[in-house]
This record gives C-alpha cells, sequence and structure tokens, in this order.
C-alpha cells in the first residue's frame, strides 16, 4: 500500500483540530507581532498559522482588534502574575519596599516580554474599554499600589495631602519609559 506522498503527491496541509482555536490563533498573532509589528497583523495571517480557514477565527473574534485584545488579556494576566510574584518575594513588611516591587516586577516583565508589553500598552490597537479583564487587572494593581500607599501615610512616611493618584500614575509612567 502506498501513501500519498509516496506516489509523488503533495501531502495536503493539516487542518486543525484540536480544542484550543483560541489559544493557536493568540500564540500565532504573538508569533506575528515578534517577527512584523503588531500593525502588521491579520486575521487571515493568524488563521493560516493556525490550520484554519480564514472565517474560522471569527468564530471568537469579530474583528483584528478583538484578537489583538485577547492578546493584551493574555499579556495582562502575566504582567499581573508577575507583579504579584514580584511583590511576593519581598522579605519586608514595608508598603514602599513593597511599592517599589511592584514597579521593579513590571519593569522585568516587560523587559522580558517585549511583544506582550508592546500589545497591553497599545491602546489604538486594543479595545481596552471592551475588555472587562484588561479594565479589571489594571484597577487592580492601581489599587495595591493606592492601599500600599496609604499604609505608608498612615505610618506617617508620606505626607497628609499626598495624591496617591497622582503618584500612581507617575509611577507607573516612569516604569513604562525605563521599559
Amino acid at each position: 500500500m502506498t501513501s500519498p506522498t509516496d506516489s509523488g503527491e503533495a501531502a495536503k496541509p493539516k487542518r486543525y483540530h484540536h480544542g484550543n482555536l483560541v489559544e493557536a490563533l493568540i500564540a500565532a498573532t504573538v508569533e506575528i507581532i515578534e517577527e512584523r509589528g503588531a500593525e502588521h497583523v491579520s486575521v487571515r495571517e493568524a488563521a493560516k498559522r493556525a490550520g484554519v480557514s480564514p472565517g474560522a477565527p471569527f468564530r471568537h473574534f469579530r474583528s483584528k482588534s478583538a484578537l489583538l485584545t485577547a492578546v493584551a488579556e493574555q499579556a495582562m494576566n502575566r504582567l499581573t502574575e508577575a507583579v504579584a510574584d514580584a511583590q511576593s518575594k519581598v522579605a519586608s513588611a514595608d508598603p514602599i519596599v513593597a511599592f517599589e516591587a511592584i514597579g521593579q516586577g513590571y519593569l522585568e516583565w516587560a523587559i522580558s516580554n517585549p511583544t506582550h508589553f508592546q500589545i497591553i500598552s497599545s491602546r489604538t490597537l486594543i479595545d481596552f474599554d471592551a475588555s472587562d479583564s484588561l479594565r479589571d487587572q489594571n484597577e487592580a494593581v492601581r489599587r495595591k499600589m493606592i492601599d500600599l500607599l496609604t499604609q505608608a501615610q498612615q505610618q506617617g512616611r508620606l505626607a497628609p495631602d499626598t495624591d496617591f493618584d497622582h503618584l500612581v500614575l507617575a509611577a507607573r509612567a516612569f516604569v513604562y519609559g525605563l521599559a
């Protein structure tokens, strides 16, 4: 018995059949971003790399922006884990040290994950407002930072009139700029 390749026929490309198409499309999109940049992502190219028809991604993502938003959600999950991990490694109960650890964790994650950092930072390519996950996780990190500053203020280490929102924004902008 001969196989199609034995008889000289080209083997047909393998179709994508395992159950995690969303993850496969996200991984393909990350590859495209790494190779050519986020602005060059196409749903068609992601589908091709995942081994599915050009229409298959639209069962899960209504647009290129929705696909890139899914990549950003993955990035935010990883960033949140990195920040929590960095903070958990702090041996001190000092809220300022914990605050600094959040910044250090963010910076280390951004440097180690430039593709995900690019996507999470690009509000023109993703639909931040449509993603409960992005908004909730972003707010959770912001809230944690404010809680630590509140503790420091209660310890007399910050002035009573310190504007926490501005301080958090400045700290995040500083780390973002370094990354």
